[in-house]
């Protein structure tokens, strides 16, 4: 199997071979291809990715290279993880938005919604090469932010794609040592929209221990995602810790008014881990990676890639897991093309999404607005044009007045005109 991973260069991709090296008999990886348009950060990363792969005696051959058309050429997969403007783009993201009264977020809010503009025609200009260049049938798999309006870019327009995230996988494992059963022996009833999403129930053995946790462990998942207890009792489940932009979004405001970004503190991550990458005697994922986030990223990309072809890991090919892949009925208060985040099986070579249960009105309210913002945002990144951008800045959860949205238009046109052509 080829596996091409655009955005090879980024600090992360370690914690994927780590995963690649520690699942080889369930991922049959014999070629594995950095692609990215930094040939230092090309060097450095790939370099310790041999020499990981050359620790753990794995046969797969790691290359490199800036050649998007060559890196893709024959793939039987490729995986996304783009950061278009890097931590400089992401650090104004978390902070223009502040001078209109929103919080700045990557992926959530006014910043999120830059980033997409940023990201959308980009990944849909790479998808275009991997069609012409990658094996006939070959898998996009977007780790890509915002993952559920990149994805839906993507199959909007014809490509073979499915959306990943690590929330799931995180919780998942939280709760499956909270219960002290495997973490494979956890099925959670997730529901929602990418980084919009509530752990429904956590069923270990046909028996759902989600009450059992909320009962006994209430303060401390509560904690976990960094929201009052009694919110969690009352919805009797548990929100994505992204859910506090929103439930909590005063407080978050005046929380990061009074911190640095969380890109400052990456940056100093990733200065750090590139220097450990640098060292010819690193041969092992640094430690200092599991600060960098993306927990479980690499768990949750090999069994999914491995459940794509058929194999058992993680508790077998047919046990669902959560994507980020069309609705098509499954929440019917939304479009069938829209994209949501729900548990899913792979089977006749396509993503089959389980059955969900209906959301309670607050909840889909939520869903509903915050997709119909998603549509506008995509309008906007495929065509451009401020007044789409007006449009869909109006119709986010967090902005809504009028008057906030053209301001948060204005300062994101000024801050992002170098990466959108159109409004230079």
């Amino acid at each position: 199997m080829k596996l091409a991973i655009v955005g090879g260069g980024s600090t992360y991709t370690p914690e994927l071979v780590d995963g690649f090296q520690r699942h080889r008999d369930a991922l049959p990886l014999d070629e594995l291809v950095l692609v990215d348009p930094d040939p230092q950060r090309l060097e450095l990363v790939g370099g310790i990715g041999r020499r990981m792969l050359a620790r753990a005696g794995h046969p797969a051959r790691l290359t490199t290279t800036t050649d998007l058309a060559a890196g893709v050429d024959g793939a039987d997969a490729v995986l996304l993880q783009l950061r278009v403007g890097g931590q400089d783009a992401r650090h104004a993201d978390e902070t223009w938005p502040h001078e209109a009264g929103c919080i700045g977020q990557e992926t959530t809010g006014p910043g999120g919604f830059a980033k997409a503009l940023r990201t959308v025609p980009v990944a849909l200009g790479i998808a275009d090469v991997v069609r012409e260049r990658a094996k006939p049938g070959a898998w996009i798999v977007d780790f890509t932010n915002p993952v559920g309006i990149v994805t839906r870019a993507l199959l909007q327009a014809g490509h073979r794609a499915v959306g990943l995230c690590n929330v799931a996988i995180g919780f998942q494992r939280r709760f499956a040592a909270a219960l002290g059963v495997p973490a494979d022996d956890v099925q959670l009833g997730h529901v929602g929209l990418n980084h919009l999403t509530w752990e429904r129930s956590a069923v270990v053995a046909g028996v759902d221990r989600l009450p059992e946790l909320l009962a006994e462990r209430l303060q401390e998942v509560a904690d976990d995602v960094e929201l009052p207890a009694a919110l969690l009792a009352e919805l009797a489940c548990v929100p994505s810790y992204y859910l506090r932009y929103y439930y909590a979004h005063d407080e978050v405001l005046a929380e990061q008014l009074a911190s640095p970004t969380r890109a400052e503190a990456v940056r100093a991550i990733e200065r750090e881990l590139l220097a450990l990458y640098a060292d010819p005697s690193v041969d092992t994922k640094p430690e200092a990676l599991e600060r960098r986030g993306g927990a479980f990223y690499s768990e949750a990309a090999v069994e999914l890639l491995v459940a794509m072809r058929g194999g058992r890991s993680g508790g077998g090919a047919d046990r669902p897991r959560v994507v980020d892949l069309r609705n098509d009925g499954v929440l019917p208060f939304l479009p069938d093309d829209h994209v949501i985040e729900v548990p899913a099986r792979f089977a006749g070579g396509r993503f089959v999404a389980e059955p969900v249960a209906p959301l309670p009105e607050a909840a889909r309210g939520l869903v509903a607005a915050v997709a119909g913002y998603e549509r506008l945002a995509l309008d906007a990144a495929v065509h451009g044009g401020r007044e789409r951008v007006l449009a869909a800045m109006r119709a986010h959860p967090l902005v809504l007045q009028h008057s906030r949205a053209e301001r948060l238009t204005d300062l994101l046109l000024a801050q992002n005109a170098q990466h959108l052509p159109w409004a230079r």
